[in-house]
C-alpha cells in the first residue's frame, strides 16, 4: 500500500539540477537543500500521521537518520532506533560515486516490525531496502526520495526522481564561495 505523497509538498521541485555532471552512469545530479529537506519531512509526517499511531521509528543508518529525527519530532515519537547497514562503499579519491557492494549487517532490531516507522533518506535501486524489508516485513517503510528501481519496495515517499539521477543531501555537500562568472574571465565550466 503506497500512500499518495508523490505530489510531494508545495513549493517541491527537483532541488538545484546540473546536466551532465553527475558520476558513473548517473547524468545529472541533484542538490537537496537543508529547507527543501526538512520541508520534504515534515509533508512525509503529515502524511505518516494520518495513517495512525506508530510503535517508534526505526531509522536506517546513515541516511535515514536526519529524516527520522525530523519526522519524530513532527509526530512526538521519542522511541528510536537503527538498522545499521553497508550498502555503499566510500566513493574514489577526489570522486563523489560511491559503489554499491555487497551488504553488511553491523546492527539490526529484533521483531518483525508490526507498528513501526522504518525511516530511510532514498530507496534508490531498491537492494538494501528490500534486504530491511525482508527482515522488518511488517514496518511502514517511509523514504523522503525514491527512484523507479526502488519505488516497489517502499509504502510512503515524497518525491520521485529519474533513476539516473545523483542525489546529493546536504551533508554530503560544502557550501562555499564561488567567485562570480565575470571576475573570473573565463567560460564557466559547469560545477565543479
Amino acid at each position: 500500500m503506497a500512500a499518495d505523497a508523490t505530489k510531494g509538498p508545495p513549493g517541491g521541485g527537483e532541488g538545484e539540477v546540473h546536466a551532465g555532471s553527475g558520476p558513473g552512469p548517473y547524468q545529472d545530479e541533484i542538490v537537496i537543500s537543508w529547507p527543501e529537506l526538512h520541508r520534504d519531512a515534515r509533508y512525509l509526517s503529515r502524511v505518516l500521521h494520518e495513517l495512525g499511531d506508530w510503535k517508534g521509528i526505526i531509522a536506517i543508518t546513515r541516511g535515514g537518520l536526519v529524516p527520522a529525527a525530523l519526522v519524530a519530532r513532527e509526530l512526538d515519537i521519542r522511541l528510536i532506533d537503527t538498522v545499521c547497514v553497508v550498502s555503499y562503499g566510500a566513493a574514489e579519491a577526489g570522486g563523489a560515486e560511491a559503489k554499491q557492494g555487497a551488504l553488511q549487517w553491523l546492527k539490526t532490531v529484533p521483531g518483525d516490525g508490526e507498528g513501526w516507522l522504518l525511516i530511510d533518506d532514498l530507496v534508490d535501486t531498491g537492494r538494501t531496502a528490500a534486504a530491511v524489508r525482508e527482515k522488518l516485513p511488517k514496518a511502514h517503510f517511509a523514504t523522503l526520495y525514491a527512484k523507479p528501481l526502488g519505488r516497489p519496495v517502499v509504502d510512503t515517499f515524497v518525491k520521485e526522481f529519474r533513476q539516473e539521477k545523483w542525489i546529493y543531501f546536504p551533508w554530503d555537500i560544502d557550501y562555499r564561495f564561488v567567485t562570480p562568472i565575470r571576475q573570473r574571465g573565463a567560460k564557466d565550466q559547469g560545477p565543479t
